[in-house]
């Protein structure tokens, strides 16, 4: 690859280890500000919900405190600042700016449409988001001028207080409070506006639950292909306890396999975890990452008695992360809850000199080229230079080689090939239909094939209420997921409810090429496999 197709964000992860900036929050809480500075000229007769803790309303009241943060990282010597947009979207926000109330007693996707369709609300968050991106590049090109290097802007996605793989409700494992459409659509709108707004790049962080972080890429694959250009894409996931699992269940691998088809050029861990518990974990993404990584934990376990809340300092946390560096592992390193920029100026010091991880022998997608180009049917390696392996996940990964032999799919969950499981679904009896299914696996299946293509159901609903259902089970799910269907909205459903890395089945071409090659070009978006009939 030449060096001169290379954005310059990639130029700099092959000379040297890169250097991202802390936390936000932290930062904002050491201003002391009150719930008037919150408000400022903007919302000061704001009738809603109190505002203090919003820290996205702050670009709109506080322009100057959120400057004063970027350039104090910046000056420490972070390449990267990211927007003060962790909670940017719609329904990161609605908590703050949202008036009504849910009719049924509980937010449900009834109540979220309402938030994402509200024209005030994302009136709101297209322009906090513009705002973020220029705040910080203007202070990343000040910075960067007078130092004399570059300086990058990185439009933070984080995660939302709702999840779609996840139930709220422990009495009823099927239902979602959100919808994958609704989240994509809250994503949308925080995508168009930090682009707009002038980001280097794209950074997906703090990612607990894969679905959300799928339906963030869907939006912004959708982004890139509206507006015809594309930046650099960062994804980080979080490890949320010791048992090396996301909250929504998965391994780090099967997360790495889950988000590929997104192709993007950073990939990393952030948040939850101190250096010391994230540290198997970073070496674990080092030698099965596509590519660069990052790692950007907190300053330790929560700790109330500490000044920021978390008891690393610069001093002890900076050499913890040097080894990482030392040991060949990192590209980007920075820090998230609890670390300062006198956190960041140590790890700067101490990394300088080592070498970034290697990236030779993976793949790596070239700067410019758009996850909505990527190939939909790849099954090529990834993070190494074997051919031929079919890479699938559930919460944990499958790796299906030309050594792996038979590939195992439970059938029994697929109503037109089963009579008993077909009766189960017509008689409204789930639990049994679950179980079904827990056999399967239990039986040696590697992957279920789920098909509900019958006419005397909704089978669009069906599918999503099993899926619900069995994505409850982390015995079952553990595996990836065929979605089996004759039926163009039956596959979608079902691939707007799997986390994984699920598999197809089936495209055809028996309706036109056209129709053949916009379904595959969806189902790869999805970040699915897929079986082709001629």
């Amino acid at each position: 690859m030449s060096a001169e197709i290379l954005h310059p964000f990639e130029e700099l992860l092959q000379q040297r280890v890169v250097i991202l900036d802390g936390a936000m929050g932290t930062m904002v809480q050491r201003y002391k500000l009150s719930e008037s500075d919150f408000r400022g000229e903007r919302f000061r007769d704001w009738s809603g919900k109190d505002l203090k803790g919003s820290n996205e309303v702050l670009l709109l009241t506080k322009p100057e405190i959120i400057e004063d943060i970027h350039t104090q990282y910046l000056l420490a010597g972070a390449d990267i600042i990211e927007t003060n947009t962790f909670s940017g979207t719609t329904i990161g926000l609605h908590d703050f700016l949202f008036k009504e109330e849910p009719r049924n007693g509980r937010k449900d996707p009834e109540f979220f449409q309402r938030v994402v369709d509200d024209p005030e609300l994302r009136a709101l968050a297209h322009e906090m988001n513009i705002v973020a991106a220029q705040v910080a590049r203007r202070a990343a090109d000040r910075v960067g001028n007078d130092s004399g290097t570059r300086r990058f802007v990185a439009g933070s996605l984080g995660p939302m207080p709702v999840t779609a793989s996840l139930s709220p409700d422990v009495n009823d494992p099927s239902f979602r409070a959100v919808t994958f459409d609704q989240i994509r659509q809250s994503y949308a709108d925080e995508v168009f506006g930090l682009l707009e707004g002038g980001v280097d790049l794209l950074l997906v962080e703090t990612v607990f639950d894969t679905l959300n972080a799928k339906a963030a890429l869907f939006a912004i694959a959708d982004a890139f292909e509206k507006l015809g250009r594309s930046v650099p894409l960062m994804v980080s996931g979080t490890v949320t306890d010791l048992s090396g699992r996301m909250l929504s269940g998965q391994t780090v691998e099967a997360f790495l396999t889950s988000i590929a088809h997104a192709q993007p050029l950073v990939v990393g861990l952030n948040c939850a975890l101190g250096p010391k518990e994230m540290r198997p974990y970073i070496e674990e993404l080092a030698h099965t990452a596509p590519g660069y990584t990052s790692a950007y934990p907190n300053a330790g376990l929560p700790d109330p008695l500490s000044a920021t809340g978390f008891p690393e300092t610069p001093e002890t946390l900076a050499p913890q992360l040097r080894e990482w560096a030392e040991n060949g592992w990192l590209n980007v390193v920075g820090g998230c809850c609890g670390t300062m920029p006198d956190h960041i100026r140590q790890i700067a010091q101490l990394v300088r000199g080592c070498a970034p991880r290697s990236t030779a022998g993976t793949a790596v997608r070239p700067a410019g080229v758009s996850p909505a180009a990527s190939n939909a049917g790849e099954t090529s390696a990834i993070g190494t230079s074997e051919a031929y392996v079919l890479r699938l996940s559930g919460l944990e990964p499958i790796n299906i080689t030309q050594d792996f032999g038979f590939v195992v799919v439970g059938e029994r969950t697929n109503i037109t090939g089963s009579p008993r499981f077909s009766k189960l679904i017509l008689g409204g009896d789930f639990d049994a239909a679950v179980a079904v299914a827990r056999q399967q696996v239990k039986g040696g299946a590697n992957i279920l094939d789920v098909n509900m293509d019958e006419g005397m159901i909704d089978s669009e609903a069906t599918m999503t209420r099993f899926l619900n259902l069995i994505g409850s089970e982390p015995e079952i799910v553990r595996i990836p997921i065929m979605i089996d269907s004759s039926k163009w909205s039956v596959i979608e459903a079902g691939l707007r409810c799997i986390q994984g890395k699920g598999v197809v089945n089936s495209i055809s071409l028996k309706n036109g090429e056209e129709e053949f090659l916009n379904h595959a070009a969806i189902v790869g978006r999805y970040g699915a496999a897929m079986i082709v009939m001629a």
